[in-house]
């Protein structure tokens, strides 16, 4: 078996067992090829790990992104997830170079096939739960997947604004985005509410709209296109 010891550095993680590694890269035409293996191939941890991805991506979705709606979170979710961005991430850590491969996986180009890439991520993600612990498994997920989410959101993604206004500030270390009733216009039956946005004590935008919610959603949405120099739709 080769070293991994530059692999486990690449990943900030050094296992107290590195046979949970070793099976978490070991794929099923490696093991069929190999009957006396001490281990299994990766898809029990496979498995697993998909399990323990979806729930720390579903947590932090909620906990960090309060105005996420269900189906924006639904959505985000499943970008971050899925097979074509987490074999992107694995090739970013050389994964590929790493996967115990049988000789026709191996000559038909196993190590650059997104779905072998995925899983044996997502085993990497089940070993790393079971040697070390939930935190440290966390932490790793968003060291991998943190670059994809804040393109995620500024790809749109999801069609919440303040939920990338607040990964767009983060990502240029400012402070959070805080919304500010400035005054409400009209009367009780026919109202319009101008919000302000502030970062850091300045003001960045302002929004209206026809209750509180679309008017920071406008005020976010402005806030945005100043900052970026993009354009962009809100769905009223």
């Amino acid at each position: 078996m080769a070293d991994l010891t530059a692999f486990q550095q690449e990943l900030g993680v050094s296992f107290n067992q590195p046979s949970l590694l070793v099976q978490a890269l070991t794929h099923s035409s490696y093991a069929n090829e190999n009957p006396n293996l001490a281990h299994s191939s990766n898809e029990r941890l496979e498995y697993l790990g998909d399990a323990v991805l979806g729930l720390m991506v579903g947590e932090k979705l909620y906990r960090d992104f309060p105005d996420l709606s269900e189906g924006d979170m639904t959505k985000l979710r499943a970008y971050l997830v899925k097979q074509e961005t987490l074999a992107l991430v694995a090739r970013n850590i050389g994964l590929g170079s790493e996967l115990y491969l049988g000789k026709g996986e191996e000559t038909s180009g196993g190590r650059e096939k997104p779905a072998n890439l995925a899983r044996a991520l997502e085993a990497v993600i089940a070993a790393v739960y079971l040697d070390q612990s939930a935190k440290i498994t966390e932490s790793l997920i968003w060291k991998l997947l943190t670059a994809e989410l804040q393109s995620a959101l500024s790809q749109g993604v999801v069609t919440d604004f303040k939920s990338r206004l607040q990964e767009y500030l983060q990502g240029q270390t400012q402070s959070p985005p805080g919304y500010h009733l400035v005054e409400t216009i009209g009367p009780d039956h026919d109202r319009t509410f101008v919000v302000e946005v502030r970062s850091g004590g300045d003001v960045l935008a302002q929004g209206t709209g026809k209750n509180k919610k679309t008017a920071e959603a406008e005020a976010a949405r402005v806030a945005l296109e100043k900052l970026t120099g993009q354009k962009f739709e809100l769905d009223r």
